[in-house]
């Protein structure tokens, strides 16, 4: 009996542990389902995930583009004109927000200058990411860090900084909050090269090679600060000026006052922040007669020996031309230049005759914008035909309006040897100018160019300049246009302008310079070209032209050579 117990419960035990052996393979075989299933899923989703197009961009810009970099511009001499800087830019994504109250609230106790309920509205959604506040300092930067909020994230971005603020703003022009050109050389080096890098990820860091432009930043610092002081001085509205070299057509410096702060775009869109010297086009008074003079002598109808009655007004119908300050006699034609004769220059004109001047001004590129880097350009307006009265007016400056870089680089040919370059915001040697010359008028003529320019500078309308500028051998031609108000002329608004090369015995620099409605400086002062326009371009030549290796020497004879045979 003994036996049969022991042995029905050891059959019962083999039957539990075969029970209990079912059991297990069972839970072992849902166990490896379920993690089949579980890693199945896993392995779908990362499939689907990996056949997603990740979406790379911050509110419609690519990484690649809101990280790029923009090549350092710098002046002739390797000084910094504009470098990039990395700030942090802060952007939020949405979908990752759990307490967007919260989110908000904290945000604004770190940048209480960005509204409530905008950034609200920002962090509300499923976005993955939108901008909360751009170009950020590294310290507040760490303040939002230390917030803790889940779905805020930082991306560097490339701040353009310019250290010399104003001073060349009308050069370098700005960049928008995207790092991108909106005017000026950084446009022009967009619309060039640089957006195509940055497209193409190319533009990283410090892997763009500096620019270095044309400019002498020393120049341009006196240019800036004696314009600003001639606005002060003069009670001017406005002014402008620049400077090139002739041999080259290398801008050494170029200024536009009021100027901007590219540091802050957005001050360039206050009123008259525009470039004067390449955008703006004016009636250029009386420095058009060198023009007019040039063009006559070099027809060969007119020799630097012939006179020319200027004892009456030139009458056209019930209209006469007379002169400012009239001889009222016989005058030789360095008379004429020198007095700034309006009826001489009319005479000198006529005898070359109608036509070929206004060839003449196509020749010198008056009828087409000026050829230079900068965007900001315009189209002359000059009449495509002349009448007698029409040719009368512009041969003394009026009824036709040229940018000021237009006469700078016409004033440039005229006296390198008749040679006229293409102007530049960039570095050039000579042998690569010489291949864009344009000979616009002979030798000869140049040589009795710069005699006459000179000769305005010791006796005419240039004086005053020169007390200046003594010793540098500086010449030029003023001229005090009449402002149009109202569709007539008003006297008691001008444009003075000064038109200058130096050193005329042996030529390499040109300039011209804007006082826009000048007053007297003083009781015993006028305020006609000669007074402000004039005497701001013998201060800059004082302070420039050591820095540009030109010396001093006050030797007559220097002026002797620069006398025509004919005149000798």
């Amino acid at each position: 009996m003994a036996s049969l117990a022991d042995s029905g419960t050891t059959i019962a035990l083999d039957g539990a542990r075969k029970t209990r052996g079912h059991l297990t393979k069972a839970r072992i075989r849902w166990v490896i389902a379920l993690l089949v299933l579980v890693f199945g899923a896993v392995a779908g989703r990362l499939v689907q995930l990996g056949l997603v197009e990740q979406d790379n961009t911050i509110e419609g810009q690519t990484r690649d583009l809101i990280t790029a970099s923009r090549p350092a511009i710098l002046d002739r001499n390797g000084l910094e004109l504009a470098v990039d800087i990395r700030v942090p830019s802060l952007f939020a994504e949405p979908r990752r927000i759990i307490d967007v109250e919260e989110a908000a609230q904290a945000i604004h106790s770190v940048l209480p200058d960005i509204n409530v309920d905008w950034l609200r509205q920002r962090l509300t959604g499923d976005k993955g990411f939108v901008w909360v506040k751009r170009e950020l300092t590294p310290a507040i930067q760490e303040r939002i860090m230390q917030l803790g909020i889940p779905g805020l994230d930082f991306v560097t971005e490339s701040k353009r900084f310019y250290p010399g603020g104003t001073e060349s703003s009308h050069i370098l022009g700005a960049v928008n909050i995207d790092n991108q050109g909106i005017a000026g050389i950084e446009k022009h080096m967009d619309d060039d090269s640089i957006a195509l890098l940055q497209s193409l990820g190319l533009a990283r860091g410090n892997e763009l090679q500096p620019v270095n432009l044309s400019i002498d930043l020393r120049v341009q610092h006196v240019m800036h600060d004696v314009l600003t002081d001639a606005m002060t001085r003069y009670q001017a509205i406005a002014a402008a000026g620049a400077m090139m070299d002739i041999k080259t057509g290398e801008v050494m410096s170029l200024v536009s006052l009021p100027d901007f702060d590219p540091n802050y775009p957005v001050t360039a869109l206050e009123k008259d922040r525009f470039n004067r010297i390449t955008s703006g086009i004016y009636e250029l008074g009386s420095t058009f007669k060198t023009v007019t003079v040039a063009a006559a002598l070099d027809s060969g109808k007119v020799r630097i020996t012939d006179n020319f009655d200027a004892r009456f007004g030139v009458r056209f119908g019930r209209f006469t031309i007379d002169d400012f300050h009239g001889k009222h006699r016989v005058l030789s034609l360095p008379e004429v230049y020198k007095y700034s004769s309006n009826i001489g220059t009319i005479k000198t004109m006529q005898q070359m005759g109608k036509d070929e001047f206004r060839a003449f001004l196509t020749t010198v590129g008056f009828d087409k914008p000026a050829p230079i880097e900068l965007p900001e350009r315009r189209l002359p307006t000059v009449p495509a035909k002349f009448s007698e009265i029409v040719a009368a007016t512009a041969s003394f400056g009026h009824g036709l309006s040229i940018s000021p870089l237009h006469m700078l680089r016409a004033i440039g040919g005229l006296v390198n040897d008749g040679n006229m370059v293409v102007p530049t915001m960039y570095k050039r040697s000579v042998a690569d100018a010489a291949k864009t010359y344009e000979r616009v008028v002979s030798s000869q003529t140049s040589q009795e160019i710069r005699y006459l320019m000179r000769l305005n500078a010791l006796e005419g309308s240039g004086s005053r300049m020169n007390k200046f500028a003594a010793g540098y051998r500086a010449g030029g031609k003023t001229g005090t246009a009449e402002k149009v108000v109202k569709g007539r002329y008003d006297s008691s608004k001008t444009l003075a302008v000064f038109v200058s090369a130096f050193p005329l015995d042996n030529p390499r620099y040109a300039m011209i310079i804007l006082v826009d409605e000048p007053k007297d400086e003083n009781a015993q002062s006028g305020h006609t070209a000669g007074w402000n326009a004039g005497e701001a371009t013998g201060r800059i030549v004082q302070r420039v032209a050591p820095m540009l290796g030109i010396s001093p020497d006050f030797a007559d004879m220097l002026d002797k050579q620069l006398v025509p045979a004919q005149l000798r």
